[in-house]
């Protein structure tokens, strides 16, 4: 019945140790090949994409008539849902139209 308890107590101060030694990272992030096109709305889609990702992300999705409205309501509803991006409703209609007008 010791042993378990031993163990767990060398467990913890192995991770305390390690813990201890760990030090932070850094890294350099590129330089923005792009930026968000002028446009209403654009300071809405800045405060709540760039969060995330760069515009050059943005510009990088499919283009066309096939993607407008519907795909970008469907790529902003995604990343809320899917990957938790923290949007306001009432800023969604306002980053779609941004969207839809600009790419």
């Amino acid at each position: 019945m010791k042993y378990p308890i031993l163990l767990a107590l060398a467990a913890v101060a192995v991770i305390g140790l390690v813990a201890a030694d760990a030090a932070p990272l850094s890294y350099k992030l590129p330089e923005e090949t792009s930026a968000f096109k002028p446009g209403p709305n654009v300071e809405v889609v800045k405060n709540n994409c760039t969060a995330c990702h760069s515009a050059d992300y943005v510009q990088t999705q499919p283009r066309g008539e096939k993607f407008r409205k519907d795909f970008w309501q469907a790529e902003v509803t995604k990343m809320i849902k899917v990957y938790g991006a923290p949007i306001d409703d009432s800023d969604v209609g306002k980053i779609v139209d941004y969207l839809t007008a600009t790419y």
